[in-house]
């Protein structure tokens, strides 16, 4: 990394509107490149609740724009393929992109070097597509058709301007092959494991099955929420997200929906919980290794990023189909096999996902391709 302080680095991040896991491996390469500035197409200091507040945050002129608007930025869905070019980005030898849509289509110098960390190709435009019309109520027509379309193809000339491209998964990697038509590299996101995870969990396990995470439709949030009114066996469910009220209002008595939580608090709930429950397809999925980091097994639907991170019959169990009764069925084949998940085993796989190891495997990519 020494050679690297004598070159001017911007990073450039999709939006700055909420905690994730995107957020996270943002937060990474910001302490990797201390100096650089984060571009950003908008900035909600309130939602980012004290995260990167004290890095060199520069949002695009989407800021400016009336309250109102910027909180429905969903609203200028055709208009989002132009912002990144806007961004004045010359003064810089090296921009790192971390995006899941947008940051990949920022315009260059010719002697830039431009390396796009992807998180998911431009999810809701290719496999998930006619999900997402359904999941947001949008009626469908020949014009939310063409919109869709055009998007795809912005996407697909958009992720030509990287030199380069790291895919956060090998799920991710074969999306970028397939649609993109182009090689990347894997290098997994981070994990923080925190010194709470380093306690003996097993002093604190209590009987409830815990969810963290953004409570969106893909999530599929609602689908545990059913499977464990029919099991009866109490579920914790803590995020934030559009769907927050409609899962308050479907819960049963032995579900408790909870909003946010702090690091520190949320740890308290990933020590003391029997077993994480993972129901959407993700490209890598941080929530379940962040709990195996805590020795606590992981019940996910067998898809995406959770094959590269847990093992079968070692850190959980799968399911194979995003139904209540087949998570049901998946719930209760881990109550059969509980006492055989070893937490200890479970805490050392997650390591290999720690964010030192990222650090480390991003830091030597990057002085690779420089020299």
């Amino acid at each position: 990394m020494e050679n690297l302080k004598k070159i001017k680095v911007a990073i450039v991040h999709d939006f700055l509107v909420q905690r994730g896991g995107a957020e996270r491996v943002l937060e990474s390469i910001s302490e990797m490149f201390p100096d650089a500035p984060i571009y950003t197409l908008l900035y909600d200091k309130e939602k980012m609740r004290g995260m990167l507040e004290e890095r060199d945050i520069r949002p695009s002129y989407l800021q400016k724009l009336p309250k109102f608007l910027r909180k429905r930025y969903q609203w200028l869905l055709p208009f989002l393929v132009v912002i990144p070019e806007t961004l004045d980005l010359r003064d810089f030898d090296l921009i790192i992109s971390s995006s899941g849509a947008w940051s990949k289509g920022i315009v260059t110098k010719l002697d830039t070097v431009h390396v796009a960390y992807i998180h998911s190709p431009m999810r809701f435009v290719w496999d998930y597509n006619e999900r997402y019309l359904k999941e947001k109520k949008v009626r469908n027509s020949m014009l939310k058709r063409l919109m869709f379309s055009y998007l795809r193809i912005w996407d697909r000339l958009a992720a030509e301007r990287p030199d380069f491209l790291i895919a956060n998964s090998k799920f991710t990697q074969s999306q970028i092959a397939k649609y993109y038509r182009r090689e990347s590299a894997v290098i997994y996101p981070p994990v923080e494991i925190s010194a709470s995870a380093s306690k003996k969990s097993s002093e604190k396990i209590k009987d409830y099955f815990l969810v963290v995470s953004r409570l969106s439709g893909y999530k599929k949030t609602d689908v545990i929420v059913e499977a464990f009114n029919k099991l009866g066996l109490p579920l914790v469910v803590i995020g934030e997200g559009e769907q927050e009220k409609h899962l308050r209002n479907i819960a049963g008595e032995n579900v408790k929906i909870l909003s946010w939580k702090a690091d520190e608090e949320l740890a308290e709930y990933y020590r003391g919980a029997r077993a994480f429950v993972f129901a959407s397809q993700e490209d890598f999925g941080m929530a379940p290794v962040e709990a195996m980091c805590f020795g606590v097994p992981v019940v996910a639907y067998r898809s995406g990023g959770a094959l590269e991170t847990v093992v079968e019959g070692v850190s959980g169990e799968f399911f194979d189909a995003q139904t209540p009764e087949v998570l049901a069925d998946g719930v209760r084949r881990f109550l059969e096999k509980e006492n055989s998940h070893d937490r200890d085993e479970i805490k050392r796989s997650a390591e290999k996902f720690s964010k030192e190891r990222f650090k480390e495997e991003f830091g030597t990519y990057i002085g690779r391709i420089l020299n």
